[in-house]
């Protein structure tokens, strides 16, 4: 199993980035697909999540802001960032949970600058 997130980079604030996170050994359809972020020194936590079903939850701090997805014929998972804040920096990861296990991508980095 692999999943390859791409798309970070640095932003100016109020700007938007969108990640992606390519799938593969899986069944991602029928997968729940997760998106996480990991500021320096601080836990890593949840941003948003989508379900087979396309049900979507988020964290507070980006409702509003940012828009998860999925394209099940390209085994993606997209995570659309908008008005991107100085405090939205961090490593962003995608998670696989599936009926064969829990996997991680390899994060990628996001920095907005102020």
């Amino acid at each position: 199993v692999q999943l390859q997130a791409s798309g970070g980079g640095l932003v100016q604030a109020g700007g938007s980035l969108r990640l992606s996170c390519a799938a593969s050994g899986v069944i991602f359809a029928n997968s729940l697909m997760t998106w996480y972020r990991q500021a320096p020194g601080k836990q890593r936590r949840l941003v948003a999540a989508i379900a087979s079903d396309g049900s979507t939850n988020y964290a507070d701090s980006v409702m509003g802001r940012f828009t998860i997805s999925r394209d099940n014929a390209k085994n993606t998972v997209y995570l659309q960032m908008n008005n991107l804040r100085p405090e939205d920096t961090a490593v962003y990861y995608c998670h696989a949970a599936t009926g064969a296990g829990y996997y991680w991508g390899q994060g990628t980095l996001v920095t907005v600058s102020s």
